[in-house]
């Protein structure tokens, strides 16, 4: 056997732990973030939890691998050499594309990546055969490729999506009426009971779910599976009379059952996902050691098709590689991160995405009804409605969500698949967790007029990224096994590289970037005395950034440089949206400052609007620049350019004397800045009227000369605003030194 499918073994290997890291990235967010968003324990405690759930998980699990080995294909048909092409095909493409929706922090579905990427490479392999064969024909296609499968996925995308969306919305508007934002008296009275419809949904999930392939045969379990009714019932007056036990020594069973229900989905992530991320691995492997006895790279295999168990020791391994990577990954925060923000309570909440024509006419028809409602139902009713939905933080824990939300959240997502299990229904574990808790949102009336268009164009962004996720891997798969199958050893070594570097460049490569902004987020300002330290250094670097990027600029417009020209633009897009979110942020902000001083709040929102206000001057700069050279216009003109290198002269020389006061604190010059100020715009007049004489004397041209204005007045623009920005931090200091000390 030729030394290269050793290799080949070797590299799925690799691929394995990868797709080990990369998945439980992806996958986290389905067990972590009810306990997350409540803040329902300590992280270090949610973490262990779920890493329990994890290793039990695993070492449970029968480490089936059907659905890797015969799942999209029948492996009798195919040889040994096809079969490893197959595989590696799909781990490439497997592992770029989850990778990639890591990166831009959404979660998806690691079963329908698994499945579509088999589905693709094994469309690739069947064609290399189908167009090797004399008497070959597409229809016989269907003889080699599994595609109700694949289907039965799609199906899976649009029952999950409409069912635990109107599932969850439900629950939580029935949760939220019986027991509002302050639940502890109507907590104490039947907590102990709906906690126990929770933690026996729960159970029933983490067993027939979680531990279904562990307990398979089971004679006392086939018994409860007969007579479920009445095995729930026994199990709910239990769990009940436990709970209420528990509840008498002052526990909160609010978080028992949060984290219950964690180590629960994180059991079952463990036992069923399991083959999402090494089952083409280890089919690889099982493969290699079948030909490697014969010896025959040529021969079929139809053994794949044999259920046969993992080997425990693998199993093991990558239940402590998910463990590891729960604990250290930074990308799985992230995903995390994307969910609680379309899922907070807090209307003002930084938004991260944008308005939606589709979004607009949801909400739009959301307050037609709501105003419907309103007239047919009496006003007494409405207001009893209105005050148990009354936002409280009575945990004081400032969560994105309570803890009545995350029960809901676990209990309904339990219920579902649970559900959808005994009923042999394909709805997926990541679409059910996703859609329970917007739904829960959206009920729980965190989706407010002031957020709601953005948090529908997030969850439709998310949605629509599960059906790129079946498409996108599918066709990478397909040109990925294409590209194998006929290039044989050189493309193996080609893509290889490839993929290397893709995962080198996306995890190591951006790593001081990333530690950057992590850092930046693990130094959160929360005293007013931090935000206002922090703004000043802020401003120090927006000024110099700006002083920087405005001369750069003008000097590749001259240059006509259009690569310098676009590198202008994407740093001053950087600096406007930086300055933007922090006006975004500005509210929450605010309420810290306010408790402290009103003058420093309104010294804030004044530097945060001049702030944004000089960062869009310059973008309005650099961005016309760069598309008129990048449209090939004629450039400017010799009387433009010495126009526009004596103001920037003038604008230097008023950036660096800004700039010195500010880093200093030393206002003596600001006088001076002032009248230096006027004279520039004094000058900026004459260029204008200089430009408009060239335009009356026909010595000038059109697009030349409204870029050349476009300038001027946006010189203009951004200098008057520094010039405040500067007379406000004055005032500040000024204020802030002949305060009382106390």
């Amino acid at each position: 056997m030729s030394e290269i499918y050793t290799i080949i073994v070797a590299i799925l290997g690799l691929l394995a732990v990868s797709g080990l890291f990369v998945g439980v990235t992806n996958d986290a967010v389905n067990f972590l973030n009810s306990a997350i968003g409540s803040k329902a324990a300590s992280m270090r405690t949610i973490l262990i939890v779920a890493s329990l759930g994890i290793l039990l998980g695993v070492v449970t699990s029968s480490g089936m691998m059907e659905v890797a080995r015969s799942g999209m294909f029948n492996p009798a048909l195919f040889t040994f050499h096809e079969v490893m092409m197959l595989y590696l095909g799909v781990m490439f493409a497997n592992i770029i594309l989850l990778d990639l929706y890591n990166s831009m922090g959404l979660p998806t579905s690691t079963t329908v990546s698994l499945i579509f990427c088999l589905l693709g490479s094994a469309i690739a392999v069947s064609l290399y055969k189908i167009m090797g064969t004399p008497d070959g024909s597409l229809s016989s296609l269907s003889e080699f490729i599994n595609t109700s499968r694949a289907m039965g996925i799609v199906s899976a995308i649009l029952l999950s999506v409409v069912i635990a969306f109107t599932v969850g919305t439900a629950v939580m508007y029935l949760s939220r009426v019986i027991f509002s934002f302050r639940y502890i008296k109507a907590l104490n009275r039947f907590g102990a009971a709906w906690c126990g419809i929770s933690l026996t949904a729960i159970v029933y999930f983490a067993v027939f779910k979680g531990l279904k392939n562990a307990i398979a045969g089971n004679e006392f379990i086939q018994m409860i599976d007969q007579n479920i009714g009445i095995a729930l019932v026994i199990c709910w007056a239990i769990c009940s009379l436990l709970l209420f036990f528990v509840q008498r020594f002052k526990i909160n069973i609010l978080r028992v059952t949060i984290l219950s229900g964690t180590f629960a989905l994180a059991l079952a992530f463990a036992g069923n996902d399991l083959v999402n991320f090494i089952g083409v691995p280890v089919a690889g492997f099982d493969a290699y050691n079948i030909a490697h006895h014969s010896g025959d790279t040529q021969m079929m295999m139809g053994a794949l098709a044999k259920n046969v168990p993992a080997n425990f020791l693998f199993l093991l391994g990558a239940g402590l590689i998910m463990i590891l990577t729960l604990w250290t990954s930074k990308k799985a925060m992230q995903v995390t991160e994307t969910e609680l923000s379309l899922a907070a309570q807090d209307d003002e909440s930084r938004q991260q995405y944008g308005s939606s024509l589709f979004s607009r006419t949801i909400v739009r028809a959301a307050l037609n009804i709501s105003n419907g409602f309103e007239r047919v139902v009496p006003a007494s009713i409405r207001q009893k409605l209105a005050n148990r939905f009354e936002t409280a933080d009575i945990e004081h824990s400032g969560a994105p969500f309570d803890m009545i939300r995350a029960t809901v959240n676990l209990t309904t997502s339990a219920l579902l698949i649970s559900l959808a299990t005994s009923l042999k229904l394909p709805l997926s574990t990541t679409y059910v967790c996703f859609m329970v808790a917007m739904g829960s949102s959206l009920a729980d009336r965190a989706w407010g007029r002031e957020s709601a268009v953005y948090r529908i164009s997030g969850v439709m962004t998310v949605v629509a990224g599960w059906f790129v996720t079946a498409l996108g891997g599918f066709i990478i798969a397909l040109l990925v096994g294409l590209v194998l199958i006929y290039g044989g050893t050189p493309a193996f070594v080609i893509i290889t590289l490839l993929c290397g570097w893709m995962l080198y460049h996306s995890n190591f490569s951006k790593k001081a970037k990333h530690n950057h902004s992590e850092s930046k987020n693990e130094t959160l300002p929360h005293s007013a005395e931090e935000i206002i330290q922090n703004l000043r250094k802020e401003i120090c670097s927006t000024t110099e950034a700006a002083t920087r990027l405005y001369d750069r600029t003008l000097i590749a417009v001259m240059r006509e440089n259009r690569k310098e020209l676009r590198n202008m633009v994407k740093e001053s897009n950087d600096l406007f949206y930086l300055s933007r979110e922090r006006k975004y942020a500005l509210l929450p902000t605010l309420r810290k400052l306010q408790s402290s001083d009103v003058n420093t709040a309104h010294y804030y929102v004044q530097v945060v609007d001049y702030l944004n206000e000089m960062t869009k001057a310059l973008a309005h700069i650099t961005r016309p620049a760069f598309d008129h050279i990048d449209n090939n216009h004629e450039g400017l003109s010799k009387d433009q350019a010495r126009d526009l290198m004596r103001i920037n002269d003038d604008v230097e020389e008023i950036y660096r004397m800004i700039n010195t006061m500010l880093h200093t604190g030393d206002f003596t010059n600001i006088e001076t800045v002032l009248s230096l100020r006027d004279e520039l715009f004094e000058s900026i007049a004459d260029a204008i009227k200089s430009e408009l004489t060239r335009i009356n004397e026909n010595r000038s041209n059109t697009k030349a000369s409204m870029l050349y204005l476009t300038i001027l007045n946006e010189t203009k623009n951004m200098v008057l605003q520094s010039r405040n920005l500067l007379k406000s931090q004055q005032y500040f200091l000024k204020h802030k030194d002949s305060s009382p000390r106390i």
